[in-house]
C-alpha cells in the first residue's frame, strides 16, 4: 500500500457483511485460555497487529499457541494459573490489550519478567495498573521513567485480595486485574470510589471470564465486583466480529444517499453481543437519523431518506471512547453541531485523539474547540467539506473513522493507510469492494 490513499466516493450502497474478530475479545479470549487448565480452542480470532504482539508473548512465556487453517482458529494449552517459563522480554508494540493485562498475569509466574513497547507505549501510563498490583503484593519496578513501560515483573509475590478503587484512566486497568483474580489464593473484590471508565468493557471481561468457569459476581450498582478463586477451565469460543470495525460501515450506510438510501448488515454482531460498542447503532446513529434494526446475531443502519442529513448529538461517550472518533467523522457531515462528551481518555490511546480529531476536523472545514474532556464540533457551512489529506498518526482508528467522510464526499485522502493493520489489515480491501459494489448497482 501507498503512503497515501485518495477515498472515492461511493454512490448508495447495500450491503453485508462481517468485519474481522474483535481485537479486545481476541486478546482477552487469548490470555484466559493460557491461564486456563486444559487445551482452548479460539475461532475467528483477529489476525492483526495487536492480537500477533499477544500471540508472540504468550509463545515467548512458555504457552506455545498453534494456529491452525490460516489462522481461522488458535488452540493454546494453559498452564492452571501460572507462567511456563522464569524469564521473558516481550515487546508489546502498542497493543494496550496486550500490555496491561500480560502486566498483571506475569506477577502469577515464578521469575522475572520485562515488559516494553514502541515509543507510542512507553507515553502511555500504566501507573494506574502498578499501584493496585503492589498493593497485592506484586513486585513491579519501572525500569525507565516512573508510571511508564518499560516495565520489570518479578512473579511469586501475591500475597493481598482487596482493592479499593478511584476512577481510572483506563478500563484496561480493572479489566487486567480482573482476569488474574481467580488465579489468587483468595480471589480478588475491587470496590470502585467513583464510575469506571468505559464500563461496557469491563463488563465484557466479566461476562468473557464467567464463559472460561470463573465466578464473577457485581452489584447492581457496580461499585463492587468479587471474583472467587478456582481457576478457569479450558473451553472453545467463537470470537464475534469487531463492533469497533463495524461502526465505520454502520456510519457510512448512515451517511451515505446519494443515488438512494444506503444498507448495511453487520453479521455475527447483535444484540447477544458481549460488546459495549455494538449500541453504537443504537445510541448514537438512530438519534441522529438513521434507521436501525438489531437481531440476535446482526445489525442493520440505513440512511435518512435521499436530502435529509443526520443531525448533530450532545451524548456522554464515555462507556464507548472508541466509537467518539467514529462519531466525530459523522458529525462533520451532519446538520448541527456535535458535543462529545467525557472522553478525556483519548489523550492517552494510541494518540493524543482530541488533539488529532481537532486538528484534521479543522482541515475539513469544521469549528473544532476541545473543552476540558468534552470536544465540540460544528460542521462546515451548507456542509461544504474542505478537501484535505488527513494525517493519521500511526493510529487506526483516525484512519478508519475519516474514511468516512471521504466516501461522502470528494477529496479525502488517508496519509499512512497502513496502519489500519493494528486491527483490520484488509479495511481498505473491503472498503474498495464496498465502492465497486455500489458503482455495478448504479
Amino acid at each position: 500500500m501507498t503512503d497515501s490513499i485518495p477515498i472515492t466516493p461511493t454512490r448508495a450502497f447495500r450491503t453485508t457483511l462481517r468485519p474481522p474478530g474483535s481485537k479486545s475479545l481476541t486478546n482477552r479470549a487469548l490470555l484466559l485460555a493460557a491461564l486456563a487448565d486444559g487445551e482452548s480452542a479460539l475461532d475467528h480470532p483477529l489476525n492483526a497487529d495487536d492480537t500477533r504482539c499477544m500471540i508472540a508473548a504468550l509463545d515467548a512465556l512458555g504457552f506455545q499457541p498453534r494456529a491452525h487453517d490460516g489462522g481461522a482458529n488458535i488452540t493454546i494449552t494453559g498452564a492452571g494459573g501460572t507462567i511456563p517459563v522464569r524469564s521473558a522480554q516481550l515487546n508489546l508494540g502498542n497493543a494496550g490489550t496486550a500490555m496491561r493485562p500480560l502486566a498483571a498475569a506475569c506477577g502469577l509466574g515464578h521469575g522475572v519478567y520485562e515488559l516494553d513497547g514502541v515509543a507510542r507505549m512507553r507515553q502511555r501510563p500504566i501507573g494506574e495498573l502498578v499501584d493496585p498490583l503492589r498493593e497485592l503484593g506484586a513486585n513491579v519496578q519501572y525500569i525507565s521513567k516512573p508510571g511508564y513501560p518499560p516495565i520489570r515483573v518479578c512473579g511469586g509475590q501475591f500475597t493481598g485480595s482487596a482493592l479499593r478503587m478511584q476512577p481510572t484512566q483506563s478500563s484496561q486497568f480493572i479489566s487486567a486485574l480482573l482476569m488474574i483474580g481467580p488465579c489468587l489464593l483468595d480471589g480478588l473484590t475491587i470496590e470502585f470510589d467513583g464510575p469506571v471508565t468505559s464500563r461496557p468493557y469491563v463488563e465484557m471481561t466479566c461476562a468473557l471470564m464467567q464463559q472460561f468457569g470463573a465466578e464473577v459476581s457485581v452489584d447492581d450498582a457496580f461499585t463492587r465486583i468479587v471474583v472467587a478463586p478456582g481457576g478457569y477451565r479450558a473451553i472453545e469460543y467463537d470470537v464475534e466480529p469487531d463492533a469497533s470495525s463495524a461502526s465505520y460501515f454502520l456510519a457510512a450506510a448512515a451517511v451515505v444517499s446519494n443515488g438512494g438510501a444506503s444498507k448495511c448488515t453487520i453479521d455475527g454482531l447483535g444484540f447477544r453481543s458481549l460488546q459495549g460498542d455494538v449500541w453504537f447503532a443504537d445510541r448514537v446513529l438512530q438519534p441522529m437519523g438513521a434507521s436501525v434494526l438489531y437481531e440476535p446475531d446482526s445489525v442493520t443502519v440505513m440512511s435518512p431518506p435521499v436530502g435529509e442529513r443526520l443531525s448533530g448529538i450532545d451524548i456522554d461517550m464515555n462507556e464507548m471512547p472508541d466509537m467518539a472518533l467514529t462519531l466525530a467523522a459523522v458529525a462533520v457531515l451532519a446538520d448541527g453541531p456535535t458535543v462529545i462528551r467525557n472522553v478525556g481518555n483519548l489523550r492517552v490511546k494510541e494518540t493524543d485523539r482530541l488533539a488529532a480529531l481537532q486538528t484534521e476536523l479543522t482541515k475539513l472545514g469544521a469549528d473544532v474547540r476541545i473543552d476540558h474532556d468534552n470536544l465540540h464540533i460544528t460542521p462546515p457551512p451548507g456542509g461544504n467539506i474542505t478537501p484535505a489529506a488527513i494525517d493519521t498518526y500511526d493510529d487506526h482508528r483516525i484512519a478508519m473513522s475519516f474514511t468516512i467522510v471521504g466516501l461522502a464526499t470528494y477529496g479525502v485522502t488517508i496519509n499512512n493507510p497502513r496502519c489500519v493493520d493494528k486491527t483490520y489489515p484488509t479495511f481498505f480491501d473491503d472498503i474498495a469492494q464496498l465502492v465497486g459494489t455500489a458503482a455495478q448497482d448504479d
